[in-house]
């Protein structure tokens, strides 16, 4: 079978992933480059000094085996170490180098970041390998990465540059670079509330609940509310996307279509080019022939079959609730109405307990406490639709950013409103 991006000529796939990778603020215009090995041994591979923000597909250039370069500029400076990667592993056929901030602070701080931090950080980039500084574009970097991915890294940080990351694709190697930098984010803003808490060995490996095998459930036409909400649960990821509240790698949305049925999110499937044909059918807990839900996918159905009014559920992972969920911090909604209403009073959940089955997890879930921090798994959010759901999302990201923030500013305390405030927002808007 032909792999998805298997049909896409290298200059638009490196085209299209340097445009992410710029638009999400995670290069400079003059930094970072991309390559693909193809299948004969050519490398395609991003133009030296071409700003980064306005690349057309014209400007990738062809390296062929026997080194001659194809192109109206020349290769990036750095295809050395991209070369001498491909020779060390030859079942690379994609790289991305970069110098997001959230990863250059670990490469000055000689450190990597332990992607047991979340289960889905782990599975994606495993672990993380450390190579030391040599001089940008010579012989030396390029035998210093390539070393360090020899041993089997996929992930490497550079001693004070930045980070390379490899893959069987360029979408693999994509993944792999937007996974760890979301993972030092976290790291980051983590430390800020406390003692970052990471998995153990075990538990970051630990499989999920498994999903029932797909059947042939589909009994009739497809419905114009079916149609509906597959819409909107595309448009909404993609949103979820281009707030930061999801990563290609990493979010589950689903909806809810009738008693007994619902639509989910697919498995391993890029949030920002999710369509509707990707969004999966689940019947009594059994997804539609042929197609592979979210491994969430239990836990919603446990979710849905308990509480008649939920509609929507997210499963997310944005940057600052994130963070919450890695540390010990409380996060505390009493800082604006609109938080306290949306929001209510956030519950916290052993990391254990969504590995149960879901029947667990559904018993905590409710509108009256739409939100859960799921411990080193991020946060899960219910509600009355799938606008409600994501209204709901946006504002617990936002009220987390906030509380970080006041936290810097006001020596690790913040003054949330009072009691009385908090009986007064109950009885104005009907909050039990």
């Amino acid at each position: 079978m032909i792999g998805q991006g298997a049909l896409i000529h290298p200059r638009d796939e490196i085209m299209r992933t340097m445009e992410r990778i710029y638009r999400y603020r995670m290069t400079t215009t003059s930094g970072g480059n991309l390559s693909i090995r193809d299948d004969d041994g050519d490398i395609w591979i991003t133009p030296a000094r071409v700003d980064k923000g306005s690349l057309r597909r014209e400007d990738i250039i062809r390296v062929r085996s026997d080194g001659t370069a194809e192109g109206p500029h020349p290769p990036s400076s750095e295809f050395p170490f991209h070369r001498a990667i491909y020779e060390a592993r030859p079942e690379l056929k994609g790289i991305v180098h970069a110098h997001p901030v959230a990863l250059v602070a670990f490469s000055i701080s000689r450190r990597v970041p332990d992607t047991r931090l979340l289960p889905q950080a782990r599975q994606v980039c495993g672990e993380v390998g450390f190579a030391p500084y040599a001089l940008p574009g010579s012989e030396a970097l390029g035998q210093s990465i390539a070393r360090t991915f020899a041993v089997g890294f996929g992930c490497v940080v550079l001693e004070n540059h930045g980070v390379v990351t490899g893959g069987a694709s360029l979408q693999n190697a994509f993944e792999r670079f937007e996974t760890l930098e979301f993972t030092a984010k976290t790291i980051l803003k983590g430390t800020q509330l406390g003692n970052v808490r990471y998995l153990s060995d075990v538990d970051a490996t630990r499989s999920r609940p498994a999903v029932p095998a797909s059947a042939p459930i589909r009994t009739g036409p497809v419905v114009s509310l079916e149609k509906e909400l597959r819409r909107q649960l595309c448009e909404f990821v993609r949103r979820s996307y281009q707030q930061r509240l999801m990563i290609s790698t990493e979010g589950a949305f689903s909806a809810r279509l009738d008693g007994d049925s619902f639509l989910i999110t697919p498995h391993r499937v890029d949030r920002q080019t999710l369509d509707v044909h990707h969004i999966v059918l689940v019947r009594r807990g059994v997804p539609d022939e042929g197609k592979v839900p979210s491994v969430a996918c239990p836990n919603h159905w446990a979710i849905y079959e308990r509480h008649p009014a939920i509609q929507a559920i997210v499963n997310a992972y944005p940057v600052n609730a994130t963070a919450f969920s890695v540390t010990d911090a409380a996060l505390d909604t009493r800082t604006i109405p609109e938080s306290y209403v949306f929001l209510r009073d956030v519950r916290r959940v052993p990391y254990d307990v969504s590995l149960r089955g879901g029947d667990d997890l559904a018993q905590l879930a409710s509108l009256r406490n739409p939100v859960l921090i799921l411990e080193n798994d991020g946060v899960q959010v219910c509600g009355t639709s799938i606008l409600d759901a994501f209204d709901r999302l946006e504002v617990l990201e936002s009220t987390a950013e906030a509380m970080i923030g006041a936290l810097g500013l006001n020596q690790g305390t913040i003054s949330p409103m009072s009691d009385e405030v908090i009986v007064e927002l109950k009885g104005a808007f009907g909050l039990d």
